[in-house]
């Protein structure tokens, strides 16, 4: 027998994308653009998409300035599903673990874990096997549907 289905639900397609780079600051501009084209080909908004490349472009340029490792690269994944896309950027330094810094007007750097958490949903980090540690966050966008309308 054949479950019943209602021809009005919507399937939501889980998207996936993962690349690995060297630990360049140089590469995070390669993560901006190949997220920003990933994005677009996915449906998502231009609102929606320079979100997540921000997102991306802080957690890219933490993994390069605080997660470098002599001979290891970092990864950045994007999993789109629906109106959710979780931005993971792992990186082979496990004794460095991302937290919020206190910040003053004058101070240059140490922001840029904070603009993440004011644009994420919700932000987190966990270990990463063999070595090192995956920093995560989940933005809630238009589904591509949704934006068409806007």
């Amino acid at each position: 027998m054949l479950p019943m289905t209602n021809d009005n639900q919507q399937q939501i397609t889980a998207q996936r994308w993962a690349m690995q780079f060297t630990s360049t600051p140089r590469c995070v501009r390669l993560v901006r653009s190949l997220v920003d084209k990933t994005l677009l080909s996915w449906g998502y908004g231009r609102e929606d998409i320079d979100r997540t490349v921000l997102v991306c472009s802080e957690l890219a340029t933490n993994a390069v300035q605080h997660g470098h490792r002599s001979g290891h690269r970092f990864e950045v994944r994007l999993s789109g599903e629906g109106a959710t896309c979780l931005v993971e950027v792992s990186d082979a330094l496990s004794r460095r673990l991302p937290r919020l810094m206190e910040t003053s007007d004058e101070d240059e750097h140490g922001r840029g874990l904070q603009l993440v958490s004011a644009l994420a949903k919700e932000m987190g980090h966990r270990a990463r096997n063999p070595i090192g540690k995956t920093v995560w966050a989940r933005l809630a966008l238009l589904t591509p549907e949704e934006d068409t309308r806007a």
